[in-house]
């Protein structure tokens, strides 16, 4: 079997879906399970509703309405006939939201945000899967949260991958299997998410679990780049790479690889293919099994936004190793992440992610023991494989905050200048 994953951009809108529609009718839809993203901005557009709910906001309603509108739409234009069963099954989902939101009790943000959140895929395979079944290409949809199982961490649920295994063997071969990628369920049945942008996760996981041929994200870039062209001139296809060089990639804050993608891939050695929906013909990249796929040209990482926070001992003490196992403990409570580390003596700098918005919290905990200092919308620029002219380049017209080399990379922090 092979495993296919369609993200949001590629089923944004009707013309989106008829393309996947032509993507397998050029590659081949035998034997393939597809995993879908939810269409478009939906993700965001439903963590609007989350808020309104929270706020008991009077725009909750319209806020909603503007996601059932988007998505009657896109069903508008890809459906002739308005009496077609897609129209009842997508009422039927928003239905099941309104329901949630009058009798949930649970004050638990993170629990909330997975059972709304999780409704954009399983619209946009609902949409897909009636579109082929009108267009001849018979599926099966498959609801992915009978088939993951994870604990109970909304938002960033751990896979159960024994329960996993047993449930994805039964699967149906030999035909067209869509599911929603990004979800899972606990042991009670609430649904769970993987992290933003699991869904290339979700692929992996099926991979693994069904011994797959390979993986296929299409994207709408002709495979992995060596630096993001939003932010780099002159960006150059890999063609090919090892998991190794991949991971660490990910790891560093490439996006076109989610980071913990790779890893079930590699131990049953599944090869993992890049490639354009819109050019799906083209070779992309293909990561695999090999020492020698290294990247000979410099690869380039930029993560924006970020926090540089310098702490140091409000006595000139040293910063000792039970006082960064305190710091890292916080971070983690406060669901900080750490992308690099400096320390001296008396001082500690730590480059991070907020992406739940927690450090002004975490911030007054930690003055009752430190200094704090910090600088806010900071980048950090990783080059792997670097030169010193790749250096130069991405230094050139910033104020260098940090820079850190190893054998292999060199990280800078830089704020405008």
């Amino acid at each position: 079997m092979k495993i296919f994953k369609f993200g949001g951009a590629s089923v944004k809108d009707a013309d989106g879906i008829k393309n996947v529609f032509n993507v397998l009718e050029q590659v081949g839809h035998e034997n393939v399970l597809l995993v879908i993203s939810a269409m478009g901005k939906t993700t965001n557009a439903f963590e609007v509703v989350i808020k309104n709910y929270f706020d008991k906001s009077p725009e909750l309603q319209a806020s909603i309405q503007e996601v059932k509108k988007y998505h009657n739409q896109i069903l508008m234009e890809l459906f002739e006939d308005e009496n077609d069963a897609v129209f009842g099954a997508i009422n039927t989902i928003f239905s099941d939201l309104e329901s949630f939101l009058q009798h949930n009790k649970s004050p638990n943000y993170n629990f909330v945000y997975d059972q709304i959140v999780s409704l954009g895929e399983v619209l946009s395979t609902t949409v897909v899967s009636h579109y082929f079944n009108s267009r001849g290409l018979k599926n099966q949809w498959i609801d992915v949260r009978e088939l993951i199982k994870t604990d109970n961490t909304y938002r960033d649920a751990i896979v159960d991958w024994d329960l996993t295994q047993k449930n994805i063997k039964g699967l149906k071969k030999k035909t067209l299997n869509i599911t929603q990628g990004f979800l899972g369920s606990d042991e009670n049945g609430f649904t769970t998410t993987l992290g933003r942008e699991g869904s290339d996760y979700t692929a992996a996981i099926f991979a693994y679990c069904l011994g797959a041929e390979s993986v296929t994200i299409w994207k709408d870039v002709p495979g992995v780049l060596n630096a993001d062209p939003r932010y780099f001139e002159n960006a150059i296809l890999l063609n090919q790479i090892s998991y190794r060089e991949a991971i660490e990639l990910a790891f560093y804050g490439a996006t076109v690889i989610h980071p913990k993608t790779l890893q079930p891939l590699q131990k049953k050695e599944i090869p993992l293919y890049v490639k354009s929906f819109v050019n799906p013909l083209l070779p992309g990249t293909r990561v695999s099994k090999g020492a020698d796929l290294e990247p000979q040209a410099s690869c380039f990482i930029v993560k924006k936004d970020q926090l540089l926070i310098s702490l140091s001992s409000l006595d000139f003490s040293f910063i000792m190793e039970e006082n960064i196992s305190e710091i890292f403990g916080l971070l983690h409570k406060y669901k900080i992440k750490v992308t690099l580390i400096q320390n001296t003596a008396i001082s500690f700098s730590i480059c991070v992610e907020d992406k739940f918005g927690n450090f002004p919290e975490l911030k007054n905990v930690l003055a009752k023991k430190f200094q704090v200092t910090y600088n806010e919308n900071v980048s950090l620029y990783t080059i792997r494989h670097f030169t010193e002219a790749a250096a130069e380049t991405v230094a050139q017209g910033k104020e260098v905050l940090v820079k850190q080399i190893s054998r292999e990379t060199m990280q800078i922090v830089t704020k405008e200048a």
